[in-house]
């Protein structure tokens, strides 16, 4: 396959947008610019090329509408759940086995994993640090314990394999031109790895230095626990939520629902609860309240995403989008920017296995810089396309590991502007808690790599 212009313009612009995020510096423009160059080649024509920018970031918005509905339906149902304390009441029975430094931090954890998989980490972090912060306390974890435990769990595990949601599989996936289902179960094993590894190390890490007095359980901190009355709606509400994503997950298994369709039938259902559990906090407010709920949740989601389309937009441009955009203005053979670019890496360079997953993950970790792990998802995802097609190495999980890389150190486990909810929720300083951090998340990055050189 003979490169074009469009394919070294392509290179030229991916570079920049890597360079740029070293930098610690925002790529929406670099990719738009990239969008400008491609449409100029392509058309021929000024009004051509800025019309290029337009199509582009459309069709990004397509690919990414339905995740980003989600994630505000998802944020509007945590704000309904609440108003009426509902999560109050899910914590009240877990509290009463939280005896010790180790279970406060696993069922803390473990709480954090589960509210995060369904209505995402950054309101699940303010919910589930207020609520736990008393309880670690005085079951003898240290606030940064804690903090630890919200940021792996969430940002980390939850985050970086998004089974329920899948936000994050859907932007990698779209990247490297497979389907979302693909990036979740080729990378399984890096996901378990990479879990495993972390929190294993920074557990025994926090356990060593309670136990040697290098860090001190705080007790000035240490506060009795506030006993809310939970109201019968507010008990209600929750059992409808469990019951009725415990059904949503049955049928996706059953009727085998995967990527849109598993996505609209969890969102709709949230949708439909947001609804009735706001009837039941206060039926005269429920057109009020529903409507609110779910535009401070949209605000959410857009806010995120801002800056993803028309990065998304730009890493779309490697695969078949082009066409979209252009027309059929790929050569005949040709398998998209990205894959005649990962065959005439594999022609031109000695590569292997080894060097695939190495970059990959190297990638993935400084797209995380910028304290936004979706923004460089779509490099990652184009990485990995471009890799596997170079050596016919499994692209699912190489996307994966680029995947796990970008959201373990961007999504708000290493950098210390992307962790400062958790920090401040903790009363902790982020730095501190971005170092505590640091040595199991690598250690965690580097056995999983290891292990991805085997699997790919």
């Amino acid at each position: 396959m003979v490169l074009t212009g469009a394919h070294y313009i392509y290179i030229l612009f991916m570079v920049v947008v890597l360079i740029t995020m070293i930098m610690k510096k925002e790529s929406v423009i670099p990719c738009i610019l990239g969008i400008f160059a491609l449409g100029l080649y392509y058309n021929k024509s000024l009004t051509g090329a800025l019309g290029a920018i337009f199509s582009a970031l459309n069709v990004a918005l397509n690919e990414l509408g339905p995740v980003i509905i989600i994630i505000g339906i998802m944020v509007a149902l945590s704000k309904a759940l609440e108003e009426n304390k509902a999560i109050d009441f899910m914590v009240g029975p877990i509290s009463k086995v939280v005896k010790n430094p180790t279970s406060a931090f696993f069922i803390s954890g473990i709480f954090m994993l589960l509210m995060s998989w369904f209505f995402w980490p950054s309101p699940a972090t303010a919910l589930v640090g207020a609520i736990f912060l008393p309880i670690a306390i005085k079951a003898g974890l240290p606030a940064i314990g804690l903090a630890m435990a919200i940021n792996l769990f969430g940002h980390g595990i939850a985050l970086s394999t998004d089974f329920i949601i899948q936000g994050a599989p859907s932007i990698t996936s779209g990247a490297a031109g497979i389907g979302v289902n693909e990036v979740m179960s080729e990378g399984i094993i890096l996901y378990i790895v990479m879990t495993v590894v972390t929190i294993g190390t920074a557990f025994y890490m926090l356990r060593r230095d309670l136990k040697n007095g290098t860090l001190k359980h705080e007790l000035s901190q240490t506060k009795e626990i506030e006993k809310k009355e939970v109201s019968l709606t507010a008990k209600i509400s929750i059992w409808l939520v469990i019951i009725a994503f415990i059904l949503d997950i049955i049928a996706m298994y059953k009727f085998d629902l995967k990527g849109g369709d598993a996505t609209g039938l969890l969102g709709a259902t949230a949708l439909m609860l947001l609804i009735i559990i706001n009837l039941m906090n206060n039926p005269k407010t429920t057109l009020d309240k529903s409507t609110q709920q779910l535009v401070e949740g949209f605000v959410f989601g857009i806010k995120i995403f801002a800056v993803i389309i028309p990065i998304a937009a730009f890493f779309y441009m490697g695969d078949m989008s082009l066409v979209t955009v252009f027309g059929d203005v790929l050569a005949e053979g040709s398998q998209g920017l990205l894959g005649d670019i990962g065959l005439a890496l594999s022609n031109a360079v000695p590569f292997n296995k080894v060097a695939a997953a190495s970059i990959e993950t190297v990638v993935g970790g400084i797209t995380g810089l910028d304290g936004s792990s979706f923004s460089g998802m779509s490099l990652a995802g184009s990485t990995a396309a471009v890799f596997g097609t170079a050596i016919d190495a499994n692209v699912g999980a190489l996307a994966a590991l680029g995947q796990i890389a970008a959201t373990w150190i961007g999504g708000g486990c290493i950098v210390p502007w992307a962790l400062a909810p958790a920090a401040a929720i903790c009363g902790v300083k982020p730095v501190e808690l971005a170092k505590r951090n640091f040595i199991p998340v690598m250690v965690g990055l580097v056995v999983t790599t290891i292990v991805a050189m085997f699997i790919i």
